[in-house]
């Protein structure tokens, strides 16, 4: 059959008459229901496949284009795409939004309570994926060849909910209607090996060759998802694995009627794919995370490895001319002994030839400065499960400690520092330092962070390798992030400069003079008041707690962890209860301070931070002495879509992580775009938010890094603190002697201990005085309208830095070697796809 480009017209049409009979029939030939009987989830799913009908042209004229204009291509390889909900933001970068509105409409129906049922995809759990779906965005919108590549998790990591203050988690089983956007590649199915042994024998000219028998085999399938970039005009592709068995059932057992037993090893091998993050504190759960990094690694680059063989005819040795790859943290740097595999046992390279290769290939961005936090494997697990590359992993060790030696000959201290296999306390292998030594560029998310990787726990590797450490800042999406989930905002943006700022944030700071425009300024602080009601609406809607619009919104937002201190933000909490407390008329602003975020299962610390939070909230929500003035809400089961409805409504952020243990942080870049100060530490991209919005519009407090580091080098104390601070000493005395817990005084005990006893090994109580004081300036500024909202205008207006477009662009010049393809109007095919 030839192809018919006027077939086309008809799908890719844009005539609001055309949109609802498409919605019509979508709704009858493809959900099967009848339009008089239908609910708002069968709209939803009905109006995704025509927003999809028409991206889907797009992604093929895409596609079509790399592959005619043979060119270079971007591999993003993450355990996680934090993509969120897909329609508004679609329609809008498609530039649909306006038509499909009024199709909608006309047809009596309203975007909100279709949009509504759409599930969030389970494919993430905080900023790692979330950085990875922004990226995709931006490489989209940039026009550059990007391609993702994940695990299809049938559950995602969890939903919470919060019981009598606890963290409950439960199933968050967001495929159980279906996912309208992905396309099912039933032909695109790869063999992925497991366990067996390694057989090694010389071939007829005497070199070593080695094949991997007896294996226990999963198969990978493929789902496809685009994703298109602002404008519409090139549409990428995300592709999730799912895990499929080799076979259904085993027919002997199931003659016998063990049904049980003829099953058992399909779903073994479909768990593969089921949830994100097992439980890593098991045995069990630990293999099942590293089967999945090498399940979705194999996979990858089989695909990869497949598209560069059909294009173009190049040889194998053109691999880095045409292909980059891009390992998102380390989870997926068990890439870099594959690829030597399949060069070394399908391709039958030399090492030499096969690791310039592969080195060539590789890049690695690091998103941790915890020791602990490094990904890291028992050399017998991996033995079992993934013994030949294990032993590629023990070559490339010898090759580089060897070099090693040759330039150091004799260090033998710093030959056990850099060895891939780390020998202290069983032998392990060090995936961090795997994916450095592999790669051509290793990249940290900010200013400090990637200084201090170099200082600390990578400085041998920053010593050996020099060219090989850069820095590239984070960015977020201005797509999602302020054109998306802030539309009040957003929309008098572009009344002031017009609406190219969605795909060059850079021009935002074209408002900087009207930073001092008076009728600018309350038309900001309306649109802030706006978004504070819509959000207090919704919250006493769903949640039963009143938040008063006209207070501060002060908000911490992210994951619950020790070093990112939602216990300091507590710390100030219930100082400023006992303030009120002792003087109800204390001069100071109304303030709703929410918190909200996932702790890991495992993370016992964590949820108990939770369940203090909650508690110290119920005290304080009660007493009828601050009721006025102090209100705590946490907000249950984070995700992206909670974090649209927050993000918009924040007057002050939330940054307080320990200096030199924070990477980067990207919600601090979201409330900042979105017209929030931020309060926070030297940590992260708090310092490049200071340098591009003034030191006069942030508020820092606390310790430096390196003024933490010699604390704790010279012994710290957190008992001297304690006793030198009697508001201090009341906050902890009030936690850990059962104030907030009269049902079970102990509770908190062990948080107490943990700061007092234990080290306080996040110098909290260091930085509580700091803290508290510039909370005061806080307070003082915001009873100044009009100067808060001065300074909220210019942090808007200066970060345009901080868009996901600068950080890939930047990525595309100084790592991968890869250019923007214009999008064409020729939609013309190879001709032997003709008749």
């Amino acid at each position: 059959m030839s192809y018919q480009p006027d077939l086309i017209q008809e799908i890719d049409s844009m005539d609001v008459e055309t949109l609802k009979r498409a919605m019509i029939n979508r709704l009858i030939y493809s959900i099967g229901k009848d339009p008089l009987e239908t609910s708002h989830r069968d709209w939803f799913l009905a109006l995704a496949q025509v927003v999809r009908d028409r991206m889907t042209l797009r992604w093929m004229e895409t596609m079509r284009g790399y592959y005619l204009g043979d060119v270079k291509r971007v591999y993003y390889l993450s355990m996680e795409f934090l993509i969120g909900r897909t329609l508004r933001n679609s329609l809008l970068n498609m530039g649909f939004y306006d038509e499909f509105i009024q199709a909608i409409e006309e047809m009596g129906m309203d975007l909100d309570s279709i949009r509504i049922m759409e599930e969030e995809a389970g494919l993430g759990n905080g900023g790692l994926g979330r950085l990875a779906a922004c990226f995709l965005d931006s490489l989209a919108t940039l026009h550059l060849p990007g391609f993702g590549y994940g695990i299809r998790y049938e559950y995602g990591m969890f939903a919470q909910s919060i019981e009598n203050g606890y963290q409950i988690e439960r199933p968050d089983n967001w495929l159980r209607y279906g996912n309208p956007w992905e396309f099912a590649r039933t032909e695109v199915i790869y063999r992925v090996q497991f366990r067996g042994h390694v057989a090694a024998q010389h071939d007829s000219q005497g070199r070593l060759c080695h094949q991997w028998l007896d294996t226990e085999d999963v198969m990978a399938m493929a789902f496809d998802t685009p994703i298109p970039g602002h404008g519409g005009q090139t549409v990428n592709n995300l592709r999730l694995w799912a895990a499929k068995a080799t076979r259904d059932f085993d027919l002997k057992y199931f003659n016998e009627g063990n049904y049980i037993k003829a099953v058992d090893g399909k779903n073994r091998s479909e768990n593969l794919s089921k949830v994100l993050y097992p439980d890593d504190t098991t045995e069990m759960g630990r293999e099942l995370r590293l089967k999945q990094e090498y399940f979705f690694v194999s996979a990858s680059l089989q695909d990869i490895m497949i598209g560069f063989e059909s294009d173009g005819g190049h040889p194998v040795e053109d691999l880095p001319n045409e292909v980059a790859i891009q390992l998102n943290d380390t989870h997926p740097s068990i890439a870099i002994p594959e690829l030597m595999r399949i060069l070394l046992d399908k391709h039958g390279l030399d090492w030499d030839k096969a690791w310039d290769i592969t080195c060539r290939t590789f890049s690695y961005t690091n998103h941790t400065l915890q020791p602990e936090a490094l990904e890291t494997w028992p050399v017998k697990l991996m033995e079992a499960l993934l013994p030949r590359l294990l032993l590629i992993i023990y070559d490339i060790n010898q090759h580089f400690l060897r070099e090693v030696s040759n330039r150091h000959p004799g260090d033998l201290d710093l030959i056990r520092r850099v060895s891939l296999i780390d020998e202290d306390g069983g032998r392990r292998v060090r995936m961090a330092y795997l994916a450095i030594v592999g790669s051509h560029k290793v990249n940290g998310v900010a200013k400090l962070h990637s200084e201090l990787m170099k200082t600390t726990i990578f400085r041998d590797f920053a010593q050996i390798f020099p060219d090989r450490f850069i820095n590239i800042t984070n960015g977020v999406t201005p797509r999602r992030w302020l054109n998306h989930s802030n539309p009040a905002l957003s929309n008098l943006i572009t009344r002031a400069i017009g609406p190219t700022w969605v795909d060059d944030l850079s021009r935002l700071k074209e408002l900087t003079p009207l930073a001092d425009d008076k009728t600018f300024l309350k038309e900001f602080l309306e649109v802030k008041h706006g978004n504070k009601a819509r959000l207090a609406e919704m919250v006493k809607r769903r949640h039963g707690v009143e938040l008063d619009p006209d207070a501060m919104f002060d908000t911490q937002i992210k994951r619950i962890h020790e070093y990112k201190r939602q216990l300091l933000n507590v710390f100030h909490i219930i100082t400023r209860y006992n303030r009120l407390r002792a003087n109800p008329n204390l001069d100071c602003p109304k303030r709703c301070v929410i918190l909200g975020g996932k702790a890991a299962p495992g993370y016992r610390v964590a949820k108990l931070i939770i369940k203090l939070i909650n508690d110290v909230a119920d005290t304080i929500n009660h007493d009828p002495v601050v009721a006025d003035k102090l209100k705590v809400w946490f907000a249950p089961n984070y995700n992206v879509s909670r974090a649209m409805e927050l993000i918009p409504a924040v007057d002050l952020s939330e940054q307080i992580s320990m200096a030199g243990t924070e990477a980067s942080g990207t919600g601090n870049m979201k409330m900042t775009i979105n017209g929030a100060l931020t309060i926070g530490t030297l940590d992260g991209a708090n310092i490049e938010i200071r340098e591009e919005v003034g030191e006069d519009n942030i508020f820092i407090f606390g310790k430096t890094a390196a003024e933490i580091q010699e604390l704790f080098q010279r012994g710290y104390n957190p008992w001297d603190y304690y006793y030198a601070n009697a508001e201090l000493q009341q906050v902890l005395d009030m936690i850990g002697n059962g104030y907030f817990s009269m049902d079970e005084p102990l509770r908190f005990r062990p948080l107490f201990d943990e700061l007092l006893h234990n080290g306080d090994r996040y110098a909290l109580l260091a930085d509580y005085q700091s803290y508290i004081q510039v909370q005061e300036e806080v307070d003082k500024l915001y009873q100044t309208p009009e100067e808060w909202a001065r300074k909220a205008v210019l942090n808007v207006a200066r970060s345009g830095y901080f868009s996901s477009d600068r950080t890939i662009g930047e990525y595309a010049s100084q790592i991968w070697n890869v250019l923007p393809v214009l999008p064409t109007d020729d939609v013309r095919l190879p001709e032997r796809w003709n008749d």
